[in-house]
């Protein structure tokens, strides 16, 4: 009897584990499968050296366009920018890049009036196929951690609260950042 109830804990965990898995997952964004860090370099609007690197050590949200800012690439800037903002006291912790091919259109002033602290860069189109977003989609978005690795990939038109509690989440758990 005694050795029943000693067992009876490990037993019961696991047939949870195998018989009982949560369908349910908790992030938004699709989970990524573990990548080496994310490299582009290129030049900023401004004519400076531009390389992803720059920007390690903080949680970066990737913002990938095509050669226009159209408004889906309007409303992808506007929400990257608004789940940063909600993270308050973080929001230092995290970092956003634009990313446009070599050649793109020069965006308006106003556009980049508006999203203070973007980071907004032309690099070669091979340097974008690089990374870790649907091809399928001409814009995408991705968090990387504070060590340039992808974590996750969000679609062209984000829900902004559920960017932003995954954001928080992520925060709120890492040391690093």
């Amino acid at each position: 009897m005694l050795a029943l109830f000693a067992l009876a804990p490990i037993v019961a965990s696991y047939a949870t584990y195998y018989f009982f898995t949560p369908s349910k997952r908790v992030n938004y964004g699709k989970l990524l499968d573990p990548l080496p860090a994310a490299t582009a370099i290129g030049v900023r609007l401004d004519g400076q050296p531009f390389a992803l690197s720059d920007v390690r050590g903080k949680w970066v949200l990737v913002i990938v366009g095509g050669p226009e800012c159209d408004a889906a690439c309007t409303r992808a800037l506007y929400a990257t920018r608004q789940a940063r903002t909600i993270q308050g006291r973080d929001q230092d912790r995290v970092a956003r890049v634009w990313l446009q091919p070599a050649g793109a259109s020069l965006p308006g002033a106003g556009l980049l009036a508006e999203h203070p602290g973007l980071v907004a860069a032309r690099v070669d189109p091979g340097e974008i196929a690089r990374l870790p977003i649907d091809p399928r989609e001409p814009l995408g978005i991705l968090l990387l951690d504070p060590r340039g690795n992808p974590v996750l990939r969000y679609p062209a038109d984000p829900d902004i609260k559920r960017l932003a509690k995954d954001l928080e989440r992520l925060l709120r758990a890492s040391q690093i950042g």
